[in-house]
């Protein structure tokens, strides 16, 4: 197939695919176009064109968006969509998105309710604020919570220490630049003390900012202002308190700020994630006094910031395990993985690298470190036991790709030449699908290499 002529027609690879028309049509357009470019560039075909008609069609017709294991032991994996929902939130998801609900309508009175209503209460008794607001993700919340107390051109005062990056290349300037408010900016970047803020509040300040170093860490000679001070200072206090550690009675994450300390300070608004240590879906949460709230739920920016229905079911299921601490640490998966005791961890390295010896691949159990990711508690490590994997015949690296190409695809961690499966971040039964696609890819090298 060396020119034009020799190509067969959309129609008749169509044809050829034997499936359903409209997208066989699709995939063989796709790949006679590709074909015309590699003749007109005088480029020799890599491959079959029925053939790679063939895996276009299979590429269209399979979902982008799929469920993966994480053995990388990062609890709150960014990449890997942050934290896994409780069982308890899922099937809440799952009745509410097959079929209509009661999302915004008041089922006592008979007219229209506020979507709000659904998690208001529970935000209320949990954090014991006055008021409470649920948006899409914290970024918006606390682009919302500048936008309503300083828009239209007031100060918002900033430690420069504190004027962070978050996710995404998105500067804490930047997003205040946004809400339509002045950065004012105090301090040195390593300390600033409250006379920097006293010296800087004017008629024309809006609010004070303060801003959880979420994913890192300054160490050395710092110093930084507590919340309960800066709330003494007379101007509304916006605490961004980052991850959401509602949990309490967890040492693990004591370096956290508490939503409950921030509210029993006085800060007017307090934003967190839902999704990172709180465990719940992707939702900014607002937390605070009763006008500040009204003030932001009035603000036209929360309508475009408001929460869809799924994540809300999911939120106000992962809430209601709150209610019973013991329950939602036991629970909520980001919780028992940060508190996941040894004789368990071990129990399940143990068990994964006997499931991988009896496929015959080379594994043991080797002691590792895991982290809580998600840029909560960046110098927290968390020792355990995980499983190493004998890579051979591949190179780690090319053992890594190909689980990560898997069905489900299987990421992991890459330690000096070897592969490392982190138990803390995988259930039992993940483990056991783990074992499973180490061992087909490596049964599938020995086939091709004729050794098996």
């Amino acid at each position: 197939m060396n020119n034009l002529r020799d190509i067969p027609s959309v129609e008749r690879l169509a044809t050829q695919l034997g499936e359903p028309h409209e997208l066989a049509v699709t995939a063989a357009r796709q790949a006679v176009a590709t074909r015309r470019e590699q003749v007109q560039r005088g480029e020799g075909p890599a491959t079959d064109l029925l053939e790679e008609a063939t895996e276009v069609f299979d590429r269209l017709r399979s979902p982008s968006l799929v469920r993966a294991l994480n053995a990388t032991g990062v609890i709150v994996h960014t990449n890997l969509g942050r934290a896994p929902l409780a069982t308890a939130a899922v099937e809440a998801a799952t009745a509410v998105a097959r079929g209509y609900s009661n999302l915004e309508a008041d089922l006592d009175e008979g007219g229209r309710g506020s979507r709000q209503m659904h998690v208001r209460d529970l935000l209320r008794e949990l954090s014991g604020a006055e008021d409470a607001l649920v948006v899409n993700n914290c970024a918006a919340a606390v682009l919302l919570a500048a936008a309503s107390m300083a828009g239209g051109g007031r100060e918002i005062v900033v430690s420069r220490g504190q004027l962070v990056e978050i996710g995404g290349s998105f500067r804490m300037p930047e997003v205040i630049e946004a809400s339509g408010a002045r950065l004012r900016e105090v301090g040195a970047t390593n300390r600033t003390r409250l006379a920097d803020y006293e010296q800087a509040i004017d008629e024309d300040t809006g609010a004070i900012l303060r801003a959880h170093p979420s994913n890192f860490r300054m160490l050395g000679f710092t110093e930084e202002v507590a919340v309960e001070a800066l709330c003494g200072l007379g101007v509304p206090v916006i605490d961004d308190i980052g991850s959401g550690a509602l949990a309490e009675g967890m040492p693990v994450l004591g370096e956290e700020p508490g939503v409950r300390r921030s509210v029993a300070a006085g800060a007017a608004l307090v934003c967190f994630s839902g999704d990172k240590l709180l465990g719940g879906p992707q939702a900014g949460i607002l937390v605070g006094a009763e006008e500040a709230i009204a003030r932001a739920r009035s603000h036209p920016l929360a309508r475009p910031m408001r929460i869809d229905k799924l994540s809300l079911a999911a939120l106000e299921a992962t809430l209601r395990l709150y209610r019973e601490p013991r329950r939602a640490r036991e629970e909520i998966p980001v919780l028992r993985m940060l508190q996941a005791p040894e004789e368990e961890l071990q129990q399940h390295a143990d068990a994964l690298a006997d499931a991988l010896q009896a496929e015959g691949v080379s594994a043991s159990v080797v002691r590792s470190t895991c982290a809580a990711g998600g840029g909560a508690l960046p110098l927290l490590e968390l020792e355990g036991p995980a499983v190493d994997v004998d890579p051979s015949p591949f190179a780690a690296a090319e053992l890594a790709q190909r689980l990560r190409l898997s069905d489900p695809p299987l990421l992991l961690r890459l330690r000096h030449g070897r592969v490392l499966l982190e138990v803390r971040t995988l259930t039992d039964g993940e483990s056991v699908e783990a074992a499973r696609l180490v061992a087909d890819v490596m049964r599938e090298a020995a086939r091709d290499d004729g050794s098996g």
